[in-house]
């Protein structure tokens, strides 16, 4: 935890998320937020003006990405370790299982959930929605904007300004659909990845699994009813339309997701406990 001293965080809520609609990190965080049930601030960072690479939120995550999770002043960062640091400090409404093979099944998928799809669904999204933000770019300036990220310098390198390659894409959708084709094994013994309880295995994959679905990849899956029907069940769940806020599936150049900031990006409640504040 790195300790945060702002002036933004002085008589704040107790737990503060900085994240942005449309990031697939700041979904998974949101939805165990919503599957604990917990009361939460909004903190928009506005990725559409590289807020995140801001001298301010270097201080909270130095490694300039959303989401980051503050709480009592204390800063977690990385999506895996803040919904696992909310299970622990607020264990009421688990998202683990409390069998330690279990828990250890658990954390393996959360392991090649984190090595395998989230990385590769960038790939096919920066070439679908994002890249054209960087087209009208002079190569230094390109270049410029490159250097300045602390973790994925060599990513946006390799993307350029006209995208990933065919053969880029082509690896990234392999490891796409051997991820669902692992699920579907998984899911013949039970209706989650860790058999009959939803874990955060299932919040660290969904974010992925609507990502491809907003790519035009559902038929990637269509020949798995193991998948399809656990992409229902995640979809019926209430903690789904909470984390998916309006805004949060829009792709036009972040412009919905940026007028959404305007509104219920604003704050957020456990929508069992009232309704929305106002952060002013």
């Amino acid at each position: 935890m790195l300790p945060v001293d702002l002036p933004c965080l002085v008589g704040g809520a107790m737990l503060e998320l900085y994240h942005h609609p449309i990031s697939t990190c700041s979904q998974k965080v949101r939805l165990a937020l919503a599957e604990k049930q917990l009361d939460w601030e909004s903190r928009y960072v506005a990725l559409e003006r590289e807020e995140h690479l801001q001298d301010w939120y270097l201080r909270i995550n130095p490694n300039g990405v959303v989401p980051a999770l503050v709480h009592d002043g204390q800063a977690i960062v990385d999506s895996s370790v803040i919904n696992e640091y909310l299970d622990d400090v607020f264990p009421d409404h688990p998202v683990r299982p409390a069998d330690p093979v279990d828990r250890a099944r658990m954390r393996a998928w959360r392991q090649y959930i984190d090595e395998v799809p989230t990385t590769a669904i960038r790939y096919p999204s920066f070439n679908r929605f994002f890249v054209q933000s960087f087209r009208d770019l002079s190569p230094d300036d390109f270049e410029k904007r490159a250097a300045k990220r602390p973790l994925r310098k060599d990513f946006y390198r390799r993307m350029g300004q006209e995208g990933f390659s065919e053969a880029d894409i082509r690896v990234s959708l392999d490891r796409l659909r051997a991820t669902l084709e692992r699920m579907e094994t998984s899911l013949d013994s039970g209706p989650w990845l860790v058999g009959d309880m939803y874990t955060l295995a299932d919040v660290s994959i969904t974010p992925t699994v609507v990502r491809m679905e907003d790519l035009g990849l559902a038929h990637m899956w269509s020949d798995l009813p193991g998948v399809t029907d656990w992409y229902a069940r995640v979809r019926r769940r209430p903690s789904f339309e909470t984390a998916y806020l309006p805004g949060s599936r829009a792709f036009d150049a972040f412009g919905e997701a940026n007028r959404a900031a305007d509104g219920p990006w604003r704050s957020r409640r456990n929508p069992e406990a009232g309704a929305m504040r106002s952060t002013g």
